[in-house]
């Protein structure tokens, strides 16, 4: 029994915060670093980045005067909370509708949410399952504070649900609000890992009708020695997102092992993949990816223009990456990969329905 993606939808808010936090992060670092910062800003392969927090009264920013970050210290954990209770749903809500637009999304059996930037009971699974009007004996599973892989994971259990019940129709949900957790920091290496990430929410159905790309075996792998790389610190004033700096060369040197590079490329030699979904986690990640797998410059086409366009939206980006591959030309052999906290990597084959 085979299990189907057989369409994405995806969603972003219509506030574009990228300039105006670009702005706010360079009158933080010290003045003999702001060249570096201007440099690095620059090579970030990031045009925008999007967010619920609305605009000032005035038009500005969430860091303006008026705005949610205006003073210091920062609202509270609790106050983002409040925040992301309102808009999560609204969101992943509005991922459904585009989903919608493409495939019927209607008799649902089982729905599967991931999202890592908020917490909230009832669980937002239970909030977008009322909202849709799902019926009560719909199998929910949440996913949280997985990170970028977290898609991978969804993906991979509603496979599973699928070929273990072949009359299932599996709503899978991302949702991210990744910029409430913006932190007051002054060290050039965590505003820049904050400078990457913005909100976005992707919603899928996975189903045995053979549309669309099939769901190929499942693999995972982790780095030794590297569970400090990537995590998220829970505070008093939000979720502190750690991404050290370390993270594309520790990738690139872990892809020269013959053994991890054969599992992350679903045991296919790189060049016969004409289909990558990488999880845009950073112009550098995909830069070390590409050259560790000795890849074309297009093979990252989808990924690269996902990260222009909205930046890393955590688990919500590799399907926006799938989005764009499913409305392009045919895949036989296609592999997505995502690194997230641990340092770990997840990932399945896929390959376009016959």
């Amino acid at each position: 029994m085979s299990a189907y993606l057989n369409a994405v939808g995806s969603a972003v808010p219509g506030h574009d915060i990228h300039a105006a936090f670009i702005a706010w992060a360079r009158g933080r670092v010290d003045a003999r670093a702001e060249r570096v910062f201007d440099r690095m800003a620059s090579r970030s392969g990031i045009g925008h980045r999007w967010s619920v927090l609305p605009p000032t009264p005035e038009g500005g920013s969430p860091v303006d005067d008026a705005g949610f970050y205006a003073a210091e210290p920062h609202p509270g954990t609790s106050a983002r909370m409040v925040l992301y209770a309102e808009h999560a749903p609204d969101l992943a809500i509005r991922a459904i509708e585009a989903l919608r637009a493409k495939v019927a999304v209607e008799g649902i059996t089982h729905l599967v949410v991931a999202s890592c930037t908020g917490f909230v009971a009832p669980g937002i699974d239970q909030i977008i399952a009322r909202r849709l009007g799902l019926s009560s004996s719909v199998e929910r599973l949440l996913i949280g504070f997985m990170g970028c892989y977290a898609a991978i994971v969804a993906l991979r259990s509603a496979r599973h649900i699928v070929r273990s019940e072949p009359d299932a129709r599996v709503l899978v949900v991302t949702v991210e609000l990744s910029t409430l957790h913006l932190q007051p920091a002054n060290d050039i290496e965590a505003l820049l890992a904050m400078l990457q990430f913005g909100d976005g929410a992707a919603a899928a159905l996975v189903t045995a009708d053979a549309t669309g790309f099939e769901l190929e075996a499942p693999f995972a792998a982790s780095l030794p020695d590297s569970e400090q790389l990537i995590r998220w610190d829970v505070t008093d004033a939000g979720f502190a997102m750690h991404l050290s700096g370390e993270v594309p060369g520790r990738i690139a040197a872990a892809l020269t092992d013959e053994n991890f590079r054969a599992i992350v490329s679903a045991g296919l030699p790189p060049e016969s993949i004409d289909g990558w979904a990488v999880h845009a986690g950073g112009r550098s990640i995909l830069d070390a990816v590409e050259h560790a797998m000795h890849l074309k410059p297009e093979a990252l086409a989808a990924s690269r223009q996902v990260l222009a366009d909205n930046g890393n939206m955590s688990s919500a980006t590799l399907m926006f990456v799938l989005e764009r591959l499913l409305a392009g030309p045919s895949v036989a052999h296609g592999v997505a990969l995502a690194f997230g906290p641990g340092l770990a990597a997840e990932g399945f084959g896929f390959r376009s329905a016959a």
